[in-house]
């Protein structure tokens, strides 16, 4: 049973909760871009580039995007953003004042990736016959998918912050220290396992779209 059902929350209000993460994102690339705060305005302006993905794929590929995985996707990339702005009269972000806040937008970021792995990996199955995934092997197959998108992840982090400080500008993406990457990769690694565990009652929908689109119907 689909999340969205177990809490009782409505279709149309989640929609609307999607339309005001939207918002809140352009606000926030207006905050970043008054304050000349390039890592706002790159966060802000980025998160707000992949709200317009599941609108993308239903209209020009029918990937079946419902309520709840636009809300998913949203929500994750609404949080991270958030996360680099904080709320009027913070003398921090959340990033820097709350010390789960880190962890909780890269396991939401990491769900992500791994929802995407597990549809194509389910749609590839359903569509080779020759090719047959085990639910072993999907579940370390997405765990090792979505740690290899933590680790280069944080290899871009790490990489952005030499390269501001080289330049004298400040960061995009922060990189805290090594402690703080083993802990982003394993909340990376727990949204991969919530994927693997729940995956199937939210993205069956998705995976058959792209069965579809494999066997040319």
């Amino acid at each position: 049973m689909k999340l969205r059902v177990r809490l009782g929350i409505a279709e149309r209000r989640q929609r609307q909760l999607s339309r005001f993460f939207q918002l809140s994102l352009v606000g926030f690339l207006f905050v970043g871009l008054y304050e000349t705060d390039l890592g706002v305005t790159v966060n802000a302006g980025v998160a707000l580039a992949i709200t317009t993905l599941p609108a993308v794929l239903e209209r020009d590929y029918q990937i079946p995007m419902d309520a709840g995985l636009t809300l998913w996707i949203t929500g994750a990339v609404f949080l991270h953003a958030l996360g680099t702005v904080g709320l009027p009269g913070m003398e921090a972000s959340f990033y820097q004042a709350v010390w789960w806040w880190d962890h909780l937008t890269h396991a939401l970021s990491a769900s992500i990736v791994a929802g995407a792995g597990y549809a194509t990996a389910r749609a590839l199955d359903e569509h080779l016959e020759e090719l047959y995934f085990p639910p072993a092997f999907t579940f370390v197959f997405l765990l090792m998918l979505t740690i290899a998108f933590g680790v280069a992840w944080e290899v871009l982090e790490f990489a952005l912050s030499e390269l501001s400080g080289a330049v004298g500008a400040p960061p995009a993406l922060t990189q805290y220290g090594v402690g703080d990457t083993l802990l982003d990769l394993l909340f990376d690694a727990a949204g991969a396992v919530v994927v693997a565990t729940w995956g199937t009652a939210h993205l069956a929908g998705v995976t058959e779209a792209l069965q579809m689109r494999l066997d040319g119907s």
